[in-house]
This record gives C-alpha cells, structure tokens and sequence, in this order.
C-alpha cells in the first residue's frame, strides 16, 4: 500500500499564525492547533482533508532537537528563503524496502495531545528531500493510532486534487520503487520542468470557494 499522506508548507518570516490564516483564508476552512514535535524541534497547525490526507502548516522552534533532526533542518532551510511547500509525504505499510535501499534505518516521531493521548510513526526520507525536494519522504503511522490521524481532527471541508512538481517523474519512480511517479489514484501529479530547485510548486485544492491552488 502507498498513497499520498500530507503536503507541508513552511511558515514564512510572518510566522506561524499569519501563514495559517492566509491559508485557512484563500481554501475558506479552518484549521487546527496540531503541536510540538519533540523529537524534531518543531510544531505545526493542521487542515484536514478528504481521502485520510491533511495539509501541515510546520514551523522549527528555538529547541536544541531542530538542529539535529533532518526534519527540523528541513523546515529551517525553507523558512529561512521565505517559506513555502517544503515537500510531501508519502504513507506505506512496510519501510524496510525503503530502509534497505537508503541505508539507514527510519526514525521514530511524536506529537502528544492535551487529553495524553498520543500520535507516533515512523519515517525516513528527510535527508533525501533536503538534498532532492523533488522527492516524498515516507512515513508509516504505527498501528493503534488510526483515529489519531490528522485528517480525522474535524469532517475535512477540502480535498486535494493535485500536486504541481518541478523535476524529473522518473526520479521519483526510482525514488518510491514504482514504475510510475505517480501511483495514486486519487491525485494528480503534474510534472513541471524545473528552471532552478525541484520541489513542489503548488497544491491545487477543491475547497468550499471552488478550485483553489496555492
């Protein structure tokens, strides 16, 4: 099983709170308070979506973890050139293909909630989205935690159609270990020749305003 998971966007130097609502604004829906990741040095606000997938709002905090974690690097260097799509992530059932084939074994995460509970996964692929941000990084959720998933925080009033990246389709196929670049069937990718850094150029939505992309 492989299907797009969540899109992230890195806060700008107006912050957190003003990038959230410009967001929330331009797709009409809400957004929710996610919170910290200890493990990475940063934090993030959430919009669910349609089809158990959500858009992250991350931003790196003043923590000793941010300059550690590749994700913290990850948000850090995006921020730091003014914010934006930082990447996407893509959720399997088994990382140990992608664990063999990257050398390096996937890295536990974590973000609690204030009635205790709390939300855990395991991913791998940040170090790869830092050198190449054309490419997802993968991520499995661990098992238990299905009704903590972020899409699930309210009935998602959005949905996302489709993912606009500039760099090469067969990257990513090799990347993802699939024939095709684009193996969900509830997204489009569309492959844009890259006229400086790969990476996401824009995420188009279906939101209560109609089509929308960012």
């Amino acid at each position: 099983m492989m299907r797009l998971d969540h899109v992230s966007f890195a806060v700008g130097p107006d912050g957190m709170d003003a990038t959230v609502e410009r967001i929330t604004d331009a797709l009409g829906v809400d957004r929710v308070k996610g919170g910290i990741h200890p493990r990475f040095g940063t934090a993030n606000a959430i919009i669910p979506l349609a089809n158990r997938q959500y858009l992250e709002v991350v931003e790196v905090l003043d923590h000793p973890s941010a300059d550690k974690a590749p994700f913290g690097q990850a948000v850090r260097n995006r921020s730091q050139i003014g914010g934006g799509w930082m990447g996407w992530c893509v959720t399997v059932d088994d990382l140990t293909p992608f664990e063999e084939r990257l050398g390096r074994r996937s890295v536990p995460g974590n973000r609690k909630f204030p009635d205790g509970q709390e939300l855990t996964w395991q991913q791998i692929g940040i170090k790869g989205l830092i050198a190449d941000p054309q490419v997802p990084y993968l991520l499995r959720w661990d098992e238990g935690t299905e009704h903590l998933h972020p899409s699930r925080a309210y009935e998602p009033q959005a949905k996302l159609v489709k993912l606009s990246i500039a760099g090469s389709p067969q990257r990513v196929a090799d990347w993802l270990g699939e024939p095709d670049a684009d193996p969900f069937d509830d997204v489009a990718v569309e492959w844009v020749a890259p006229s400086g850094t790969p990476g996401i150029m824009s995420v188009t939505f279906e939101t209560p305003k109609g089509s929308v992309t960012i």
